[in-house]
């Protein structure tokens, strides 16, 4: 069952109960506090570092390096995961300023890491500018979606994940764009799984506009970079050897393969795999 708000008129319970169940969101704090940080301490340089330190510890990772980067693609999952499919799906908006975000350590089976994100207060936005419990910030006046759909890209990306993307790469000395792709992939895959397989016929179409948005014309400014990160690593999937379907290649390595004891465990769309053929456009 889901987990049950203070103010369950904010969302519908099945709302509140999925974002619960499979977007990681949680109201309760984790008693496991040293694996467990607000986004605002991962702004803080020593902070950072300390914590990348401790996550490492508990990866059994080589480098910081490759800690900030396994921990980049749970915490881009933790914020835009749940926040564009309330975004698609519910027409709804979350509070996500860095300050109202905390990381919640959390297991999954005993020795995954998944941890969860925990919100100080559930406020919600929507396109008709109502604004509940306590987030009180201006909204756009007669129901512009886009404009509050701006407003919303622009909170999770430039105010937040820009930040704490910006603060870890100096911590861990680790590439920018390394960092965006990791989120890109989850965009990719939420959009182009997640919510094909679940959306009603109204949602299908909002789910093909924002998509197509956010891959193909939202500017850069809503990213807080120089160019959308979004567009920057979306291609079309190809054929390969030895995959049963059509994948989307890499255009950084995510490191991942740097934690295997072997160190030739490379995912099936790192870019050093050498394929031996040449990507085939999949139709």
């Amino acid at each position: 069952m889901g987990e049950t708000l203070s103010s369950p008129s904010l969302l519908k319970p099945g709302e509140w109960e999925y974002l619960t169940s499979e977007m990681r969101m949680t109201a309760a704090e984790s008693s496991d506090r040293k694996l467990s940080i607000s986004s605002r301490d991962l702004l803080n340089k020593q902070r950072c570092v300390e914590y990348l330190e401790q996550l490492g510890v508990m990866y059994e990772s080589p480098s910081i390096s490759v800690t900030a980067s396994t921990f980049s693609k749970r915490y881009a999952f933790l914020i835009v995961s749940p926040a564009l499919y309330a975004i698609t799906m519910y027409n709804k908006g979350f509070d996500l300023s860095i300050d109202n975000c905390n990381v919640e350590s959390a297991y999954r089976n005993e020795d995954s890491w998944q941890p969860k994100l925990r919100l100080g207060h559930v406020g919600i936005t929507e396109p008709d500018g109502v604004s509940r419990d306590e987030w009180r910030e201006a909204q756009p006046d007669g129901g512009n979606r886009a404009e509050w759909r701006d407003g919303m890209i622009r909170s999770i990306f430039a105010d937040h994940l820009a930040a704490v993307w910006r603060s870890i790469s100096k911590a861990a000395r680790i590439p920018m764009s390394l960092l965006w792709e990791n989120t890109a992939i989850f965009v990719y895959v939420l959009y182009e799984k997640r919510m094909a397989e679940a959306a009603s016929a109204e949602e299908k179409l909002r789910r093909q506009e924002d998509f197509d948005y956010l891959i193909h014309h939202a500017p850069a400014s809503l990213f807080g970079e120089k160019q959308n990160p979004l567009a920057a690593y979306y291609s079309p999937k190809c054929e390969v050897p030895g995959s049963a379907e059509p994948i989307r290649l890499r255009k950084t390595c995510c490191l991942y393969y740097k934690l295997s004891d072997g160190g030739e465990d490379y995912c099936p769309t790192c870019p050093l795999v050498k394929r031996g053929l040449a990507c085939t456009p999949a139709l």
